[in-house]
């Protein structure tokens, strides 16, 4: 599989560097996540949702549901992630992927690794159009990773259904969240992922919202730690890695890029990433909350990402293409003129700009400073 990656990497370079200027994340985003229900079985320590038992009765009704499909191809052919809470958990999901997908979107799908994920309904999923599976394995022993998720069991049953997910055909991605619980046992996850025939390793960094705590967090001396390695893990592993919640990693990749490079030679961050048989693409440059990403929430709630729930109205109310476009926390979101602090005097503010969901979890601003970043701007000691 990295020979398949590494063997095009001249060529994706070169589609980065055609694209950059094409990819307008002003007009639209490049993925948007729909999280079409909050009801999960779970009562993970980290959760995003903070999802509940029991489906919200303000849900988007299934015709609700195929308007704002509509309104999503609208954008053009973004990707389009089914989420939740557990997106199982609504008896419409495959009906709402079939029309997605009719309408040519490219849908994947993240479950709960409950006993929803059945080999017969992974192949339903995969002939309703979904394209890729993610599933959350957050450490690699089952005690670890059960006391995170407070399910007993859900580590097994999680490789159980990845691999069921791989022998029905479906390109499959495995999460990991960074806290301080388990950054330890990176190393040890990577021979899991490669089990699973995963064709990327998503690897999110906590961001404080929802049941996540900023306790949880790791510091930012042990950010850059682990994005080095990843760098150098990336060099050698068998599937493409992707660091989620964390743009500073594209810093770091060229940093290290340029330690590497000869003499003379350019070095750019390689935004559009590995070019996919399940056609679930890199992007062509960073996307961040409200920067090539859109988020929609159970009740219809528009919003730059789930990791910043900060609703600007709901699709019963406004449309999500112009909200998108025009809504002025969007627009903010998009201008780095507007970041304040280091970010805002940052070299490297255009491919990365800081995670902002964080730092709207940490100070209650998305203009403020990423806590997270280690990184001192050279006009910071000018």
């Amino acid at each position: 599989m990295k020979e398949h990656l590494s063997d095009r990497a001249a060529a994706e370079r070169q589609l980065h560097d055609r694209h950059m200027v094409t990819a307008d994340f002003d007009q639209s985003p490049f993925t948007i996540a729909w999280e079409v229900t909050r009801a999960c079985a779970f009562a993970c320590v980290h959760c995003r949702a903070d999802a509940q038992h029991r489906r919200d009765p303000r849900e988007l009704s299934t015709e609700e549901g195929y308007a704002l499909i509509d309104r999503f191809k609208a954008f053009g052919n973004p990707i389009l992630i089914f989420t939740g809470g557990d997106p199982m958990m609504r008896p419409d999901l495959f009906e709402l992927i079939s029309y997605a997908t009719e309408k040519g979107l490219r849908c994947s799908l993240t479950p709960t690794a409950t006993a929803l994920p059945t080999k017969e309904r992974l192949l339903k999923a995969k002939e309703a159009g979904i394209r890729r599976i993610a599933l959350s394995l957050d450490a690699p022993a089952a005690r670890v990773h059960d006391d995170f998720r407070q399910v007993e069991g859900s580590w097994e049953r999680t490789m159980n259904i990845l691999r069921n997910a791989q022998a029905a055909g479906l390109s499959a991605q495995v999460n990991t969240t960074v806290t301080k619980h388990n950054i330890d046992l990176l190393p040890e996850m990577v021979s899991f992922v490669e089990e699973v025939g995963a064709v990327q390793w998503s690897v999110f960094f906590l961001v404080p919202t929802g049941r996540a705590q900023i306790e949880q967090m790791i510091n930012a001396e042990e950010h850059e730690r682990v994005f080095n390695w990843l760098y150098d893990l990336s060099n050698e592993s068998t599937f493409d890695i992707k660091a989620t919640a964390a743009p500073m990693y594209r810093r770091v990749a060229i940093e290290r890029r340029k330690a590497d490079a000869a003499e003379g030679e350019a070095v750019t961050f390689q935004g559009a990433g590995f070019q996919y048989d399940d056609g679930l693409h890199r992007p062509v440059k960073g996307v961040n909350d409200g920067k090539g990403f859109l988020f929609v929430s159970h009740i219809g709630e528009i919003m730059p990402s789930g990791f910043l729930p900060l609703s600007v109205g709901t699709v019963r109310e406004l449309d999500v293409v112009d909200a998108y476009r025009h809504d002025p926390v969007f627009k903010d979101l998009r201008d780095v003129n507007k970041l304040k602090g280091k970010c805002g005097v940052c070299e490297y503010r255009e491919i990365c700009g800081g995670q902002r969901g964080r730092a709207y979890g940490v100070t209650g601003d998305y203009l403020e400073v990423d806590p997270a970043c280690l990184y001192e701007p050279e006009a910071v000691g000018a």
